[in-house]
């Protein structure tokens, strides 16, 4: 005595009210009162980050750090334009490279030379 399956117009059926009882919680769920009070809630968080964000980047701004980075920023800007920067920056990149060349120098042997003495 086997129950004979439920014919596929009823499963059709289920799913369709299925569907139909989804969309009726979810809109119920929208709608309600608690719903309402946390998207309230949720804007007028929104809105005091928002103030709070912006006056702090007000006070940075304008404070003695804000000023502080300004300086720093325009005084770095001045000395890329006139070459400084990059006139250091080779200076500094050619000792590196000789003191690089130097201990490869010092490390690889030469004929007639233990690793570790530079030939005279």
């Amino acid at each position: 005595m086997t129950t004979p399956p439920p014919p596929e117009d009823d499963l059709l059926a289920e799913f369709r009210q299925l569907g139909r009882n989804l969309v009726a919680a979810a809109r119920s769920a929208w709608e309600s009162d608690e719903s309402q009070k946390l998207r309230q809630e949720i804007k007028v968080g929104l809105a005091a980050l928002e103030a709070g964000l912006r006056q702090a980047s007000a006070e940075v701004t304008s404070g003695e750090t804000g000023q502080r980075i300004k300086a720093e920023v325009e005084d770095f800007s001045e000395r890329v334009r006139t070459g400084q920067v990059e006139s250091q920056l080779r200076n500094d990149l050619l000792a590196a490279l000789r003191k690089v060349n130097e201990e490869l120098q010092k490390a690889t042997p030469t004929e007639g030379q233990p690793p570790g003495r530079t030939p005279r």
